[in-house]
């Protein structure tokens, strides 16, 4: 209705200028972007196209009518600035795992393989350019077994895993056949066989941890079977195995099990697997089969491929004696017997542990050193201890230590059992339900805006300020995953994130993230750079999110309106298209969002180049 001070015909004459300021704006978007920036795919035009022109949202120039909402003056507002690509031999730089300042430390405990990021000095003020020839990934499920060639120029695995079907050479592609070095028939078959032991089928089971995952085949297929997989390796002398995992469209990070503590919360996974994965799990008293036990979940499975299982038949494969083995074999089994697991298979190449749901009924002959960690969810930088850590406390035999989880999908909406006890601060049954429905309200404003989100064309998505994982639980589905980012600075929350199957991980945004450049396809910013504004600078999680985007990639940043001022003065210099937008319930509210596209660009080029596209008829 109209009113005194704006009458009906005044209200429809300024909302019919406004949709057609709309319009023009993602018609400019498809044209400037058809017009051969893009590399594979056509995203501005697919906007256009589905830009719903009923929903109006205005340009924010403060104009009389936005008069409420000023942008104030600000003492340290930054003045636009251009950033220049940096040298091409930077391509895959990864600043907390650089091999020349990893050298620099212990290889005891695979300390130099750990994180080691740049003092403030040293940090690259440039733009990672993305290597020529540069192409859109093939869209999912294309993806798991095809990557580009010029995206991952890496031969050396398809040489040291040529006889266990890793990956194949075939031209202009990798293919991977699915093969790993415990399963060179496939991970399918195994999988089938860990599926006879392991509830996968019925959404029992839902997170995975794959330790040592070289280039991530298990945590591909496993994805056949609903099941999340955190898969890491480290940056070591196999070239780009995560970023091969990354470009398949398969969740990984970069880590180790070495002298700190794994960046997830207590109780995280409902199951974990080694395949031949390397790690000496004796060694140190057993400190590295604890630091799994602290993120299995009660009544969670272990898998152990490889060494020392089946060694009567490789020992002289790999040349050590029957009686070396053989002890390695009953120390994993003893120090998993302290930790109340129990051996529930062992067949061929494969053992299967099952952690009992309590401490009542564990059986343990000899008594154990527990952690004294309050908080065993306090784990950034944190160094691990040779110890065991305590389930939470239960009323009887029957009951799992935690709380016992639904089945995956109701799983994903049901009550975390974090809250339910009460046991993160500020958030209820009530407030629990709230967020629900306030990122269902969000992701389907975003989905208007853009037509492609929740598509197989943006697989690999982040959020990094994830809260209770709501974002993600709006978005779910198979056409693509979420990493969700818990901040260190802010209210832990990532264990009702793995409560509800979903993957995250802590991370602090003043450093550079545990991955290759060019990982993600879209990246979501929920109230990020107020909550860094006086801890780090903006320009530089605005360069590490250029970082780790791909070409072409998205970025939806929610902030207050000052501070997305001063990241858009930013990033309109980083080859980033922007648009300001308000909130979903209208211009009064303080708190606007910021759309913006990467530019394709290549490392040599100005940002016009053009080049043939990638196979994208698959895109949903």
């Amino acid at each position: 209705m109209g009113s005194k001070n704006n009458p009906p015909r005044s209200r429809s004459s300024l909302s019919l200028i406004l949709v057609v300021g709309l319009c023009c704006f993602f018609y400019l978007l498809g044209a400037w972007q058809k017009s051969g920036f893009g590399k594979g795919d056509s995203i501005a035009m697919e906007i256009t196209k589905q830009a719903q022109c009923t929903d109006v949202v205005t340009d924010l120039d403060f104009e009389p009518h936005h008069n409420t909402v000023k942008i104030p003056e600000r003492l340290a507002d930054p003045k636009p600035v251009s950033f220049k690509p940096c040298d091409v031999k930077l391509k895959d730089y990864t600043p907390c795992q650089e091999q020349d300042r990893a050298m620099k430390f212990p290889r005891e405990n695979m300390i130099y393989r750990e994180r080691h990021c740049p003092p403030e000095n040293e940090k690259l003020r440039c733009l990672v350019p993305a290597p020529k020839g540069y192409m859109t990934p093939f869209p999912w499920p294309k993806s798991r077994d095809y990557v580009h060639y010029a995206n991952a120029p890496f031969k050396s695995l398809t040489v040291e895993k040529a006889g266990q079907n890793w990956v194949q050479f075939q031209g202009s592609v990798f293919k991977f056949p699915g093969g790993g070095t415990m399963f060179p028939q496939g991970a399918d078959a195994y999988i089938d066989e860990l599926a006879s032991v392991i509830p996968i089928k019925d959404g029992s089971v839902r997170t995975a941890l794959d330790t040592g995952c070289g280039v991530a085949s298990w945590g591909a297929y496993m994805l056949k079977r609903n099941v999340l997989t955190m898969s890491f390796a480290p940056r070591d002398n196999h070239e780009a195995q995560v970023q091969f995992a990354l470009e398949r469209g398969v969740p990984a990070i970069i880590a180790v099990l070495g002298s700190i503590l794994l960046p997830y919360p207590a109780r995280a996974f409902d199951m974990a697997q080694c395949s031949r994965c390397l790690i000496p799990w004796t060694a140190n008293e057993g400190t590295y089969l604890m630091e799994v036990d602290r993120v299995l979940r009660p009544g969670g499975y272990w898998v152990l491929s490889g060494p020392p299982i089946n060694w009567k038949t490789y020992y002289k494969t790999w040349n050590r004696t029957r009686e070396d083995l053989k002890a390695e074999q009953k120390r994993i089994e003893d120090i998993a017997e302290s930790l109340c697991w129990e051996k529930k298979y062992e067949k061929g190449d494969t053992a299967i542990f099952r952690k009992k749901i309590n401490d009542r009924s564990c059986d343990r002959s000899t008594p154990v050193n527990t952690c004294k960690r309050k908080d065993t969810d306090d784990v950034w930088y944190k160094e691990i201890e040779t110890c065991v850590t305590q389930f939470p406390k239960v009323s009887n035999e029957e009951e799992v230590a935690g709380g016992k989880l639904k089945k995956f999908p109701e799983r994903l909406l049901a009550l975390p059992p974090s809250i339910s006890k009460g046991l993160v601060s500020g958030v209820d049954a009530e407030t629990y339900q709230e967020d629900i429905k306030l990122w269902k309200k969000r992701v389907a404003r975003y989905k208007r805006i853009n037509s492609l989100i929740g598509s197989t064309r943006y697989r690999n998505v982040m959020d990094m300020n994830a809260g209770l994982g709501g974002f993600a639980a709006a978005l779910e589905s198979p056409k693509s995953w979420v990493m969700n980012v818990v901040p260190t600075i802010t209210k832990n929350t990532l264990s009702v994130v793995y409560e509800r199957g979903l993957i995250g991980i802590y991370h602090d945004w003043c450093e550079g993230f545990s991955t290759y450049p060019r990982t993600y396809d879209f990246i979501h910013a929920n109230g990020l750079f107020s909550m860094y504004q006086h801890s780090c600078k903006i320009e530089d999680i605005l360069l590490e999110m250029d970082r780790i985007l791909r070409p072409e990639g998205i970025v939806i940043i929610r902030d207050e309106v000052d501070v997305l001022n001063d990241v858009r003065k930013i990033a309109n210099g980083m080859r980033w298209d922007t648009k300001l937008m308000d909130h979903e319930d209208g211009p009064l509210v303080p708190e606007k969002i910021l759309y913006a596209v990467k530019q394709y660009w290549v490392a040599g080029d100005d940002g016009n180049s053009q080049s043939s596209s990638a196979d994208n008829s698959e895109e949903e």
